[in-house]
């Protein structure tokens, strides 16, 4: 049986990647374990970074530091162990070879990455010239009413809010109001507001401000 000059080259590139996989792994394991750990902290030193990726490349390796900042992982004599964290510098650490013990604790602290980005002008047209045109065009018989000091008018004002959407605020207020009715109800009966003079006093208080007037 013959055997095509591809075939060959394929299986003796694929013998070689074998052969350098099992000596990477022989050396693998020649080379001593080191439980590597310690604590992330700013430039200042003040505060823990929690988050940061810590990792091996190439070796598929790695942690995070916790909310704490600190960290523990295996590594290897003479492993690379990078640091990165989106806003700081990366940093490197090498493990070194010969190492007594078998643990190395570190205190590192990451400097702040700062980038200067170029200013942007955003404009609502592509061109000065078409933002002039349109402006230029623009219909000024618009239904909102402006008054001779150049301000809008309090209908116009009132009807825009009545129109308006709850803001988050309201809506924030409204469901701790809903809450604190279910709790009510769960251990106990609803305040009797006929009898709470504070709600007299808003009522009464309405009353001399005229809301309850009929309004055209």
């Amino acid at each position: 049986m013959k055997l095509s000059v591809p075939y060959c080259l394929s299986t003796i590139l694929l013998g070689m990647l074998f052969l350098g996989a099992f000596q990477a792994n022989a050396q693998d394991r020649e080379r001593k374990v080191i439980q590597l750990s310690g604590i992330i902290l700013n430039a200042d030193s003040t505060d823990a970074v929690p988050g940061v990726n810590i990792y091996v490349p190439k070796k598929g390796r790695g942690t995070s530091s916790g909310r704490y900042g600190y960290f523990s992982m295996p590594v290897l004599e003479g492993d690379s162990v990078v640091f990165s964290f989106i806003g700081l510098k990366r940093q490197t650490f090498k493990v070194p070879n010969n190492v007594e013990d078998d643990k190395i604790s570190l205190i590192l602290t990451m400097q702040v990455d700062e980038i200067s980005l170029a200013e942007i002008e955003v404009m609502p047209y592509p061109t000065e010239d078409e933002f002039k045109r349109q402006v230029l065009a623009m219909n000024y018989e618009a239904p909102m009413a402006i008054d001779t000091r150049g301000n809008m008018s309090p209908e116009t004002l009132l009807r825009w809010a009545g129109e308006m959407p709850a803001s988050a605020n309201e809506n924030w207020r409204y469901f701790q109001q809903g809450q604190i009715l279910q709790i009510q109800d769960r251990y106990g009966p609803r305040p009797f507001t006929l009898m709470d003079p504070f709600a007299w006093s808003k009522f009464i208080q309405s009353i001399k401000r005229g809301d309850l007037k009929k309004k055209d």
